[in-house]
């Protein structure tokens, strides 16, 4: 698979990571003060849809979006990955060699 972000490629699994070590940044995170509602917002680099997701209803406490941010990055890019093969096989193909990053 592609990175939509760069030119790595890999199987899925590495691409994955790779999306979380290199573009933890594009995983934005919410928090909504008057309810304390928590969430992620990805967005498909392909077709500019916006997924987002509620992050931990229980906890209400906005450090808990930093301290989680690897992990909450990984539930997102799972997300994006899902769709980018869904919707974006095309742009998805490994139609090159894998990169070694």
């Amino acid at each position: 698979m592609n990175c939509p972000h760069c030119s790595f490629s890999a199987p899925r699994m590495k691409l994955h990571r790779h999306l979380a070590e290199a573009h933890l940044d594009l995983v934005a995170t919410e928090h909504d003060e008057a309810t304390g509602k928590m969430k992620y917002v990805i967005t498909c680099p392909v077709c500019g849809l916006k997924y987002q997701h509620a992050v931990k209803p229980r906890y209400k406490d906005p450090r808990f979006l930093d301290e989680y941010k690897a992990e909450i990055a990984l539930v997102a890019f799972d997300q994006l990955l899902y769709h980018l093969q869904e919707k974006h096989p095309e742009e998805n193909s490994n139609s090159h060699p894998p990169t070694s990053s």
